[in-house]
């Protein structure tokens, strides 16, 4: 709305409504740019530049810093690079097929036995050949995850075995800080839970554990632990006297070990209860898990021995 000026007298000249603006912008602008000056120098200086434009200015222009963290510096706390687990999956699924294959005899130190046999398997007839190989492929995940090198003596790949010597024969060979056979045992209605074999003392032909009894019954306790914790089963009610742990020199794959080795038996196929646990896949996965658990406490252990 205009300013008419006084009600009386001549007409008064209009004042531009814009004055007191630009009055104030005479008096901001200089001192606001006098500040961006000053700004930019003591900006230039902090970031070691000489100009004073926005495009020269580094926190403008820079790209992003790049990360100098190596594959080293991620690598998981408790990590197992360097070490080999090699997982021995009892028996093989078509083993029956090779009966003559199977039955030769093979040499595994106190005496002669089967190359290998064909498993047990649960009443509704889920074979232990399936069950440990396919636990053994859930604890090779679990352990590659944590940085060990994971081989496995069969992979479903073979037509029979391979023999019990040959099993041994590859831990051996590979240098594994710690081998684990996985089995399901085929004992009577009634007896329950898991058990871990270690092997004993032998020193007779071509077999001779007297370097891995020790440290094998380290791993096979860490084990046991890992898997009654993991899985919430309770060790054998009719092998070990409560304990989950059995000492056999009957077993060539354990008698022709060089390298910390031992068997886990991780349920009774032929008990309805132990039956329902060992075909549920989330069962198997606990089992894996539980394995692993022990695994790893023994390789950490072995670790912070040196």
């Amino acid at each position: 709305m205009s300013y008419a000026g006084p009600e009386f007298g001549s007409p008064q000249p209009r004042r531009p409504r814009r004055r007191p603006l630009a009055l104030a912008l005479a008096v901001l602008v200089p001192g606001a740019l006098l500040g961006w000056l000053v700004y930019a120098g003591v900006s230039g200086a902090a970031d070691g530049g000489g100009t004073t434009t926005a495009a020269a200015s580094p926190r403008a222009s820079a790209p992003p810093t790049v990360s100098s963290t190596t594959a080293e510096d991620k690598k998981p706390l408790g990590s197992l690079r360097g070490k080999v687990v090699v997982i021995d999956p009892g028996h093989n699924l078509t083993n029956f097929r090779h009966t003559a294959e199977i039955n030769r005899k093979v040499d595994i130190g106190t005496n002669r036995k089967e190359c290998d046999t064909t498993g047990t398997s649960t009443n509704s007839g889920y074979a232990e050949a399936k069950f440990t190989l396919d636990v053994a492929h859930r604890l090779r995940t679990l352990l590659e995850k944590q940085g060990a090198t994971v081989k496995l003596t069969q992979d479903g790949d073979r037509p029979y075995g391979p023999c019990v010597n040959e099993r041994a024969r590859i831990g051996n060979s590979a240098k594994a800080d710690a081998v684990v056979s996985i089995h399901a045992d085929g004992a009577s209605a009634g007896q329950r839970g898991y058990h871990v074999i270690l092997p004993g003392r032998v020193h007779q032909g071509i077999a001779d554990t007297r370097r891995i009894v020790a440290p094998s019954a380290r791993l096979g306790e860490r084990i046991a632990h890992g898997f009654g914790r993991a899985t919430g089963t309770g060790p054998s009610n009719y092998i070990g006297d409560g304990t989950g742990l059995d000492t056999r020199t009957d077993l060539g794959g354990l008698n022709l070990s060089t390298v910390p080795k031992v068997f886990i038996e991780c349920g009774n196929m032929r008990d309805s209860k132990d039956a329902a646990l060992l075909t549920s896949g989330a069962w198997r996965q606990k089992a894996a898990q539980g394995i692993s658990e022990g695994i790893v406490s023994f390789l950490h252990g072995q670790r912070s021995a040196r």
